[in-house]
């Protein structure tokens, strides 16, 4: 198989990543503040009681999509890596769809991450009695952020690792508080069987996994990555544990400690100040608020990063233009696709809220809605993937096609769930927004993926083994 011309420029910044920069990475994707402080409420109105068993399960169910990826991570290292694992496995036209599917996830992640930042300031601020325009909070947001990701990738993970981490830790103390308010009794309600519906089960498992996507993004990072055979792989398995893990422990607590309380959690708009509420510590609820506002910063930061190395890497082999594809002469990153980042995660909220059609909650929840939709195709293109490549290197076993198998599988429940039950709208019509910018991005990579073709064809110096 023939890969696309790589250009002929300044590379990125080599080892600058160690495992624990990886390892926030993936984490602050992730962004388990999110989950915990606005995502949690949805997970209950869907599944009731048993909410931390649908967590749980999505783990499970990502940890066979997480095992595909790593046939590849562990032998296999470069920018951009899921683009480039599923070109390894499918070509190159399905590797650039895969990539297409990317820039659209890491794009929508930014936007709830640049939204949530925002809820989150204006929060804090509304308790000093300050308003301030939503619009100045996104400029203030992405100018740290896109400063950040254009001055030095390694600064960026070490700050999204200290954000993430401080913001964890004030969750935790509060769920343990929570706990302790209530004499550590167990909640025997979340484990009745009575109560278990396996077809809400089923939604709240589609909940789940939009919840942790992004546990895979440090595998854009191999060109910049010390040891990546062995820190990606070991980044994106730890990563989804201490998530799902997470998870389910808020969950439960968040569960336990509303309980009872009007209006009910499937109602709350901030679960975790109401806790600290009513647990007599409303002076928590600052703390909390801080700290998710760091995080969804954080979030927005991951993106800027993850997005621009998987627009690099296209732009090198020719997908995009080629100033899509150069590093910055000192800071070693690739700035010009942090800038067009940056841009897009800036001005989509922007245009909306100018435009009076759309408040920042709704975007946050549509924006994620939206960008999951890009994972799911890239989880399940990898899981295609992973034996095909296995099977190149002539090292295939039984053991890679089962896993393979049951990724797809399981992937079919989050898939289904987007279409069925029929969801009200405007969430009704974004499957159908992500199937026409693909198909879009599928005929435009199809056309460079030709012209590149004929080029290498008289051009013989330029072709490449895959």
């Amino acid at each position: 198989m023939t890969a696309p011309p790589i250009m002929p420029v300044k590379a990125l910044k080599k080892d600058a990543l160690g495992p624990l920069e990886l390892l926030a990475q993936n984490i602050a994707l992730i962004s388990p503040t999110m989950t915990a402080a606005l995502i949690v409420p949805l997970m209950y109105g869907t599944t009731g009681a048993w909410s931390w068993l649908s967590y749980a399960l999505g783990t499970v169910m990502l940890l066979f999509v997480a095992f595909n990826l790593n046939q590849f991570a562990s032998r296999f290292a470069g920018s951009g890596s899921m683009y480039q694992y599923i070109c390894k496995g499918l070509g190159n036209v399905v590797g650039g769809l895969g990539g297409w599917a990317l820039i659209w996830s890491y794009l929508g992640i930014s936007v709830a991450g640049l939204t949530g930042f925002t809820i989150f300031a204006q929060t804090l601020l509304g308790m000093v009695g300050i308003k301030c325009p939503t619009v100045l909070l996104f400029v203030v947001c992405i100018a740290i952020s896109g400063t950040l990701a254009y001055k030095n990738v390694a600064l960026s993970a070490k700050l999204m690792l200290v954000l993430e981490a401080v913001s964890m830790a004030f969750i935790t103390v509060l769920c343990v508080i929570a706990l302790a308010f209530h004499g550590f009794a167990v909640d025997t309600s979340q484990f009745a069987l009575p109560s278990l519906n396996i077809s809400t089960l089923g939604l709240g498992v589609v909940v789940a996994v939009f919840s942790l996507v992004g546990f895979e993004s440090a595998t854009a990072f191999g060109d910049e990555a010390r040891n990546p055979l062995k820190a990606i792989p070991w980044s994106v398995i730890v990563s989804l544990i201490i998530a799902g893990v997470f998870f389910v422990f808020v969950t439960y607590v968040e569960v336990m400690a509303t309980k009872g309380t009007t209006p009910t959690l499937d109602q709350l708009s901030a679960p975790l100040n109401t806790i600290a509420g009513l647990v007599h510590m409303p002076w928590l609820a600052i703390p909390i608020s801080a700290g998710a506002m760091v995080s969804f910063f954080a979030l927005n930061l991951s993106c800027l990063n993850a997005g621009a190395r998987v627009i690099y890497i296209m732009g090198q082999q020719g997908l995009f233009p080629k100033f899509t594809a150069d590093s910055h002469y000192i800071n070693e990153t690739p700035h010009i696709a942090v800038l067009i980042m940056g841009a897009l995660s800036f001005g989509l909220p922007t245009a909306f809220v100018l435009a009076g059609g759309m408040v920042v909650g709704d975007e946050f929840n549509d924006a994620g809605t939206l960008a999951a939709l890009g994972f799911i195709t890239a989880y399940a293109l990898i899981s295609f993937a992973a034996p095909l490549y296995v099977k190149s290197l002539g090292q295939a076993k039984p053991g890679h096609w089962i896993l393979a198998a049951a990724s797809l599988v399981l992937l079919l429940v989050p898939t289904i769930g987007s279409f069925y039950p029929v969801p009200s709208a405007p969430v009704l019509y974004f499957p159908y927004a992500f199937l026409i910018y693909f198909a879009l991005g599928g005929a435009w990579i199809a056309f460079r993926n030709h012209q590149i073709v004929i080029a290498s064809r008289g051009f013989p110096e330029l072709a490449q083994d895959a």
